[in-house]
């Protein structure tokens, strides 16, 4: 097929290369919305809602990647998890997300270090994660940044969606754990 003046299906008229600031920081309460990104996770409303009280009560973290006061990543941590065993204390890391605009730049792998800082600081021996066995993309990411795997996990876990309904979760997943030095 021959293009003609009136195809412009692959046109290109410029191209421009943009420098982004991201600021990492904890989430405020004016974020929860934001959090939703445009409907997408809008399921999670009253999960977010719950973790930024727990963050209030000192129990977990919402770490954010904004970008002009809106967040374009995030990951959460439950400090000092249950996952502890032999006198250490473990950080449950959870709910890793880059928007797909912004996937592929350095801020998931950005956000996991600023965790693992923030980690450090509290005094934790180790950070855990759980992997979707069906995610290698992540799987990779974690095992690049230090993680290991020790065992797997049914994955069943159940939440209540913005309407009220409880929605129940099954993927399973890997258990992965990285140990953390001291700061410096």
């Amino acid at each position: 097929m021959q293009k003609t003046s009136s195809d412009t299906s692959n046109s290109v008229y410029e191209k421009i290369t943009l420098n982004i600031e991201v600021t990492f920081r904890l989430a405020r309460e004016d974020d929860l919305p934001k959090l939703e990104w445009m409907g997408e996770f809008t399921h999670f409303r009253r999960v977010f809602r719950q973790t930024y009280q727990d963050q209030a009560a000192g129990r977990r973290l919402m770490l954010l990647a904004d970008l002009n006061t809106f967040p374009i990543g995030q990951v959460f941590i439950l400090l000092n998890s249950n996952f502890g065993w032999n006198g250490n204390e473990y950080g449950y890391l959870y709910s890793l997300r880059v928007m797909a605009p912004f996937q592929g730049l350095g801020i998931g792998t950005k956000l996991i270090l600023q965790a693992e800082r923030i980690m450090q600081e509290r005094r934790l021996d180790y950070a855990t994660i759980a992997v979707a066995k069906d995610n290698p993309r992540a799987r990779n990411l974690y095992e690049r940044l230090g993680y290991q795997v020790y065992s797997s996990d049914d994955g069943r876990w159940s939440y209540q969606d913005h309407k009220g309904h409880t929605v129940h979760v099954y993927e399973p997943c890997w258990m992965m754990e990285k140990k953390l030095g001291p700061v410096g």
